[in-house]
């Protein structure tokens, strides 16, 4: 049973806001609309909620707005971003300002709920007690959030940091595109995008491009791999 969960639906569209609603609740989720983003800030600041569904085009300020300043109040809180938008360019604007999982318009409810399950379902999972990653001169500190690399400290996005954690968590070990889209980004790949690779890039320009011993590297046909040479 789902009755303890609590979703915030952030949808200015009231008849899509009132199909996820019924949709929800016959799944035994408890739901709330906002029809704007200051209504959803105001909803979010009064009631405790552990999934926000969040429309990018709202009628007053952004949705990736609203994103921001939730994820500021909370980190955990799974976020799921639907949009009519569907390019590369802008889920990567959703990811940056902290959305778990992307979903573009019109959709599937079933997959909806598949999603919704999957991050509830992650948030609630339990993991492992370590405070530090180190790969070579590499290092990960996962209750600070800072990466350094022989000593000197590396600005790192949120989802850049993810990445890198699966990265190092997994060194030794090839991950494919796939396996990063559903553990970093718990969303099932998309073989016409390439936003894996654009946040491997990124990566690469942070933590190797002045580095004489490059750790991420490319497996041709299979995926990538961080080791130290």
């Amino acid at each position: 049973m789902n009755s303890n969960k609590r979703i915030l639906i952030i949808e200015d569209e009231i008849k899509v806001a009132t199909f996820i609603k019924k949709g929800l609740q016959t799944q035994d989720f408890d739901s709330e609309i906002a029809c704007d983003g200051n209504e959803a800030k105001r909803i979010f600041e009064r009631n405790n909620f552990d999934l926000v569904i969040l429309d990018i085009g709202l009628p007053d300020i952004s949705g990736l707005d609203v994103c921001a300043s939730i994820r500021a109040k909370n980190s955990r809180i799974p976020i799921l971003m639907l949009t009519a938008l569907g390019t590369v360019t802008d889920k990567l604007s959703g990811f940056e300002v902290g959305t778990d999982d992307y979903m573009v318009k019109p959709f599937d409810f079933m997959e909806l709920l598949v999603r919704v399950k999957a991050l509830l379902k992650r948030c609630n999972e339990v993991t492992p007690p370590i405070d530090k990653l180190q790969v070579a001169d590499l290092e990960l500190d996962l209750q600070e959030k800072i990466a350094r690399r022989d000593g000197q400290l590396i600005e790192l996005t949120a989802k850049e940091f993810n990445l890198l954690e699966y990265l190092m968590r997994n060194r030794g070990r090839v991950v494919s595109k796939i396996d990063i889209a559903e553990k970093v980004w718990d969303i099932n790949f998309d073989t016409g995008t390439n936003f894996v690779e654009v946040y491997i890039s990124y990566l690469r320009n942070k933590i190797d491009k002045n580095y004489s011993n490059k750790l991420i590297h490319t497996v041709v046909g299979m995926g990538y791999m961080l080791k130290n040479k």
